[in-house]
């Protein structure tokens, strides 16, 4: 009864462990400040979330508002760690409303950005489809 009983729990665990490891995680970053502090955690958090969760997860980062510095060549601090989350197939996105209403130069913008035609709304569209959410 005991062995059974151990087996039992031992092919439980075993299950939920490759079941965890076969989930195609989905996470959308919100960024909307000019906190270069922020920008670095954001970023961190980034790689920590490939580590744990494993390199097939999706991770897309929306920048608007002020958190469009993020993805400008001469305002952002985090220009190598951006190229190095891109190779490993991060998507950066930023708003084409704060573009067009900040006058950029999109020639400024980093070439593994693309952009989306209204961050909050990509934020929405993401959520409604099932991705995890976060907010810097």
């Amino acid at each position: 009864m005991k062995k059974n009983l151990l087996l039992t729990l031992f092919l439980a665990c075993f299950s939920m462990a490759a079941f965890a490891q076969s989930t195609n995680h989905k996470v959308v970053l919100q960024l909307n400040t000019s906190d270069t502090l922020v920008w670095h955690g954001a970023l961190k958090n980034i790689s920590n979330l490939q580590t744990a969760l494993g390199a097939t997860t999706q991770i897309e980062l929306v920048a608007h508002g002020s958190g469009i510095g993020l993805l400008l060549d001469g305002k952002t601090t985090q220009k190598a760690k951006i190229a190095e989350l891109a190779a490993k197939g991060v998507l950066f996105n930023a708003c084409e409303n704060t573009i067009r209403e900040r006058k950029i130069d999109r020639s400024t913008i980093l070439p593994q950005v693309g952009t989306v035609p209204s961050g909050v709304a990509e934020v929405v569209i993401k959520q409604e489809a099932g991705w995890a959410y976060l907010k810097y």
